[in-house]
């Protein structure tokens, strides 16, 4: 097993590769639902630690609003997962990257409120200054990748309404649940340390149902 990364460095970014391209990913077939991708980015934060990019959607969103979130959305009409995910990040905040900057792709999450998420992962290093649209993003934040590898993580508990355990990851003073905290898990576990989990299977929170 690999150590925890302490840089953003060409020995994390090889390793990540190295263990994206071992994994033998789960395509989610959309029966009905919509396709969507995120951008699973890392990066450097002020103190050269390697981190992955949250946000905190925008209160006054339709969807979701205040919910804690990796870039992304809807797949347009001939657009690729991975064009989505680029293109999301730009909008979201400012971070124009093209496909040379991605590293590989998780396993599709498949959500209560109706998409299937195919998370993308972004190779950024050391970005300029992340810029939020306000329409979308209320806050944008560099997240340690250290706060994965805590103790109690994955945090999970069992709901009334679903026989799945429902999946959080404490950070920011808060719990961030799946799909999000899902998909941040298996970060930590196929990307940082090249172990075969699997996230599909955990719940969200019944508020993020619809």
């Amino acid at each position: 097993m690999d150590a925890a990364p302490q840089r953003l460095d060409a020995e994390l970014e090889h390793r990540v590769q190295r263990h994206l391209a071992a994994h033998v990913r789960t395509n989610v077939p959309l029966e009905g639902r919509r396709a969507a991708a995120v951008a699973v980015t890392l990066l450097a934060d002020e103190e050269e630690r390697p981190c992955f990019l949250l946000t905190r959607r925008a209160a006054k969103l339709r969807a979701h609003p205040g919910q804690w979130a990796l870039p992304g959305g809807r797949v347009e009409p001939g657009e690729s997962t991975t064009d989505t995910a680029l293109r999301e990040l730009a909008e979201e905040v400012g971070l124009h990257l093209g496909p040379e900057h991605v590293r590989g792709v998780l396993d599709d999450y498949p959500t209560r409120s109706g998409y299937v998420i195919t998370p993308v992962l972004v190779w950024a290093a050391d970005p300029p200054d992340l810029v939020p649209d306000p329409r979308e993003v209320a806050g944008i934040y560099r997240v340690p990748l250290a706060v994965l590898e805590r103790p109690g993580v994955p945090h999970l508990r069992t709901i009334p309404e679903s026989d799945r355990p429902v999946i959080s990851i404490h950070m920011l003073d808060t719990h961030v649940h799946a799909p999000t905290a899902a998909i941040l898990y298996q970060l930590r576990e196929v990307a940082l340390h090249g172990r075969d989990t699997r996230v599909a299977h955990y719940e969200q929170p019944v508020f993020a149902w619809k």
